[in-house]
C-alpha cells in the first residue's frame, strides 16, 4: 500500500497498480557477461561492512537481519540509484537494433542492488521503523522519483521502447511478454515520454513534490496515533468491558509508567472494543473524536496543508500528461477504465446499503428510547448500540466466541484450509533471524513435497508499526533468470498475549487473518516468469479479490470445527454458536458498507477534481462530498481525509472503491466452491491455475473467465451482504 517510486519496480507498480509496495529482490543485471566486472567495480567503491555489497548468503537468500544497520541503508540506496542509471544508459546508449531482449527484458531485469535493498527497507517502514529510518526515506524518496523519471523521461530509451513496441505484430511474443511489452509501453506514455522537454521538467518537480508529502502524510499520521492517550484511573469507567480488553489496557498503562491505571489508543485493537463495550458514553465520544480528528488537530501533525497540496499536484500532473483528472489517469489502468465506471458501480449498492443503514438506526434508537437514554443516536454510539441489538435479536456476545478463536488456533485454521485447497503445508523454523522477535518464520512446501517458499509472520501491535494489516514480500517469485522462490510477510496489529492469557481474536479479526493470507497465497502460489508480473503485481481493483475469496472458508463449520477449539478446555466451537455466527454475518451491514463506501466516495472526491487550487477548507470540503454522496450524520466515512492514508500514504488514490469491486468477484467466485464443494479439487486447482499463479501475466477479466467461464456478477455480493431484501 506505499507509494514507492523507482525503477525497475517504479516500472512494475506503474504496470501493475499492486496493493502492496512491490520491493523486489536481487536480480541479475543487464547483461550477463557484464556481472563480473560490475562485482569488481563494486568491491573497489564500497563498504566491505555493509551486508547490501555482499551476497544475501543465509539459507534461504533472507536478508541477514542480525547485520543490517540503519547507517547501511542510505549508502546502499545511493550507490543502487548510480547502478541503475548505469543500466538504462546503457540500454539506450546500445547501437544494436531494439529487440525484446536487449530492451523490454533488459529493463525488467535492471537495479538488482537497488531491488535488494528496497525489499528490507520498504517492508521496515511499515513494519518496524524508527526516526533514522524515517529520516532516510524522506531523504531518498526524491531521489527514488527522480530516478523514476530519468528512466521513463530518458528520450533514447523511450525510443527504443517504442521501436520494439511498433514492431510486437512481428515478434510472436506469448502472452506475458505481449503484455510485458505493452505495460513497457504504456507505462512510458504515462510517465510523460511524449511530452516536451520544458514539461518534463515540470513533471519532474510535481513527482518529487509528490513523493515528499506522501512521507509526510505516513509520519504525521504515526505521530498523532503514538500520541494520544485515553487513560482511566477510576475503575467504574472501565464498567461492560471485557476482562482481556481491561488487561490488555493495564499492559499498555504499565508499559507507559502508569501502573494501576488503564490506558487505551486508537490503535484499532484497543479502540474497536472500547468503542463497542464501555458503558461510559462520554469517554466513547472522547475515544471517537480523537480517532476521528488524527491529523486534523492543527498541531505539529496536521495532515490538511500536505493532502490540499497533494490533491493540487496530482491534478496538475495528470492534466500535464492529458488526462481530465487523477481519477481518469489511475483509473485507466484499472479494470475499472474510468471514473464513471466506478460510481456506477457504488450507485448500483449505495441506495440499498442507505436503506439498511436507517433500518438499523431505527432499531438502535428504539432501545435508546426504551432504556430511557434521552438522546440521538449519535455517530460514537453505533459501535455499542449495534452490539447490543446483536445480542439481542442473534443471542450472539462476539466475547461468547473470542476464547475459541486464539491466535494459535487461527494459524492452525488457516493453514488447515490452505492444505485441503491446494496441498500446501508449512513447517515452522525457530532458528531464523528476522527482522524482529516477533516475527515467526514457515517454510512453505507444495503437494508434491518441493519448497515453494518462506512465510514470515509478524502480528503484534507496536509503536515501531503502522496500523492496519498487509502483505508484501521480500521477495517475489520469478522464473525468467532461474527459479526464484517466493519470501512472503503478513503484518498485522493484534493485542499480545497477557500473563493470564493467549492472543484471543474476535471473529472479525480472525477474518483478517484470512484475507491477508489470501494475498500471501497469491504471493507463495505465483508461477509467472517475470518479477514485475508475479504475486500481487494486479491492478487495484483485483488484487484483493483472491484475498476476499479466502475470508469465506472462516464461515464454514467444516474449518471451525478443526481450529475453533476453546484456549482452555479444548471444547470445538458448539454449533449454535456457529449458527449464530452465520446468522449474524448480515448484520450490521448497512453500517459497514456506507462507511466503507463513504469512505471510496470521498477518494474519488478528491482525485475527480479537475481544478487544481489547493482547498484551503479541507473539512469543509469533506463535508459537501459526503452530504452530495447522501451519508448520513450518525455514519462517518470509514477514513477521514487527514488519516485516509490508502490515498494519501499510499497507492489507492482513485483505487478505494477497489475493494468492493473485487469484491463482486469473490462472491460470484466463491459461489462456484458452494456449487461444487468448498473443498472440490477441481474448483481450488482452476482458482489456483488460473488466478493465483497467474499474477499479472493477462488481463484481469480474461484470468477471471478463465476460471469462471464468464464475467463475474454482482448478485452475489448482494445477497452475502443482505442487501438484496426487498
Amino acid at each position: 500500500m506505499k507509494k514507492l517510486v523507482l525503477a525497475p519496480i517504479a516500472l512494475s507498480l506503474m504496470l501493475a497498480g499492486c496493493s502492496q509496495s512491490q520491493t523486489e529482490q536481487t536480480q541479475p543485471t543487464v547483461k550477463a557477461e557484464q556481472t563480473a566486472e560490475k562485482v569488481q567495480e563494486m568491491a573497489k567503491s564500497m563498504d566491505k561492512n555493509n551486508p547490501f555489497f555482499q551476497p544475501f548468503d543465509t539459507e534461504f537468500g533472507l536478508a541477514p537481519f542480525a547485520k543490517i544497520k540503519n547507517e547501511h541503508f542510505l549508502p546502499a540506496f545511493e550507490q543502487g540509484i548510480k547502478e541503475n542509471l548505469k543500466d538504462f544508459e546503457t540500454i539506450a546508449n546500445s547501437t544494436d537494433k531494439p529487440t525484446f531482449a536487449n530492451t523490454i527484458e533488459a529493463i525488467e531485469f535492471s537495479g538488482s542492488l537497488l531491488n535488494k535493498v528496497s525489499n528490507v527497507f520498504y517492508n521496515l517502514t511499515g513494519a518496524n521503523t524508527n526516526e533514522t529510518i524515517q529520516k532516510v526515506n524522506a531523504e531518498v524518496s526524491p531521489k527514488l522519483s527522480a530516478l523514476n523519471d530519468d528512466m521513463v523521461l530518458n528520450d533514447k530509451l523511450f525510443q527504443r521502447v517504442k521501436a520494439v513496441f511498433d514492431a510486437k505484430d512481428s515478434l510472436k511474443l506469448n502472452t506475458a511478454q505481449n503484455k510485458l511489452l505493452t505495460d513497457t509501453y504504456r507505462a512510458f506514455v504515462r510517465g510523460g515520454a511524449n511530452l516536451g522537454d520544458s514539461q518534463k521538467t515540470t513533471l519532474r518537480d510535481l513527482n518529487g513534490q509528490l513523493s515528499t508529502l506522501a512521507i509526510t502524510f505516513g509520519d504525521n499520521l504515526l505521530a498523532e496515533t503514538n500520541d494520544f492517550k485515553l487513560v482511566v484511573d477510576n475503575k467504574k469507567d472501565l464498567a461492560g468491558l471485557p476482562d482481556g480488553v481491561i488487561a490488555a489496557a493495564a499492559e499498555t498503562a504499565k508499559k507507559n509508567g502508569m501502573d494501576g491505571k488503564w490506558v487505551f489508543t486508537t490503535q484499532r485493537p484497543s479502540f474497536t472494543p472500547f468503542m463497542t463495550y464501555a458503558d461510559n458514553r462520554d469517554l466513547r465520544r472522547q475515544m471517537h473524536n480523537a480517532y476521528a480528528m488524527r491529523g486534523n488537530n492543527d498541531n505539529a501533525n496536521d495532515n490538511k496543508k500536505v493532502l490540499s497540496k497533494m490533491a493540487s499536484l496530482r491534478v496538475q500532473r495528470a492534466q500535464l500528461l492529458g488526462y481530465e483528472s487523477h481519477a481518469h489517469y489511475t483509473l485507466e489502468r484499472n479494470t475499472a477504465k474510468n471514473p464513471q465506471n466506478v460510481f456506477g458501480l457504488l450507485n448500483k449498492i449505495w441506495p440499498a446499503a442507505i436503506k439498511r443503514a436507517n433500518s438499523e438506526i431505527v432499531d438502535m434508537q428504539a432501545m435508546i428510547d426504551q432504556q430511557g437514554g434521552g438522546f440521538k443516536l449519535e455517530d460514537s454510539d453505533w459501535w455499542y448500540y449495534a452490539d447490543k441489538i446483536r445480542k439481542a435479536k442473534y443471542n450472539l456476545d462476539e466475547e461468547m466466541t473470542r476464547p475459541y478463536f486464539s491466535l494459535e488456533n487461527t494459524i492452525k485454521g488457516v493453514f488447515y484450509a490452505t492444505e485441503k485447497l491446494y496441498g500446501l503445508t508449512f513447517k515452522e523454523r525457530t532458528d531464523i533471524t528476522t527482522y524482529h522477535e516477533d516475527v515467526r518464520t514457515f517454510e512453505v512446501y507444495d503437494r508434491d513435497g518441493s519448497m515453494m517458499g518462506l512465510y514470515l509472520a509478524d502480528f503484534y501491535i507496536r509503536d515501531s508499526k503502522r496500523g492496519g494489516a498487509w502483505m508484501n514480500s521480500f521477495r517475489k517469485q520469478s522464473k525468467a533468470q532461474g527459479t526464484i522462490k517466493p519470501i512472503i510477510v503478513n503484518v498485522l496489529n493484534y493485542p499480545r498475549p497477557t500473563a493470564d492469557q493467549p492472543t484471543l481474536l474476535t471473529f472479525d479479526q480472525a477474518s483478517t487473518l484470512f484475507h491477508e493470507f489470501g494475498h500471501t497465497l497469491h504471493g507463495l502460489l505465483s508461477d509467472g516468469h517475470y518479477n514485475s508480473q508475479t504475486g500481487t503485481a494486479t491492478p487495484r481493483d483485483f488484487v484483493e479479490f483472491p484475498s476476499q475469496v479466502m475470508e469465506n472458508w472462516l464461515f464454514e463449520p467444516q474449518v471451525l470445527a478443526q481450529f475453533a477449539k476453546h484456549y482452555k478446555t479444548g471444547e470445538v466451537i458448539p454449533q449454535d454458536i456457529v449458527t449464530k455466527i452465520q446468522k449474524a454475518a448480515q448484520f450490521n451491514q448497512g453500517f459497514f458498507t456506507t462507511e466503507y463506501m463513504g469512505a471510496a466516495l470521498l477518494d474519488m472526491s478528491w482525485h475527480s477534481l479537475t481544478d487544481s487550487t489547493e482547498i484551503t477548507d479541507v473539512n469543509a470540503f469533506e463535508k459537501e462530498a459526503m452530504k452530495k454522496a447522501g451519508l448520513i450524520s450518525e455514519i462517518i466515512p470509514r477514513y477521514r481525509s487527514t488519516y485516509f492514508s490508502h490515498i494519501f500514504a499510499g497507492g489507492y488514490s482513485s483505487g478505494y472503491y477497489a475493494y468492493i469491486w473485487s469484491e463482486i468477484m469473490a462472491a460470484d467466485a466463491y459461489a462456484a466452491f458452494k456449487e461444487n464443494g468448498i473443498f472440490d479439487r477441481k474448483t481450488a486447482d482452476a482458482f489456483r491455475n488460473n488466478i493465483l499463479s497467474q499474477g499479472g501475466t493477462d488481463e484481469p477479466i480474461t484470468l477471471y473467465k478463465n476460471f469462471r467461464g464468464r464475467e463475474a456478477q454482482i448478485a452475489p455480493l448482494l445477497e452475502q451482504r443482505g442487501l438484496n431484501a426487498k
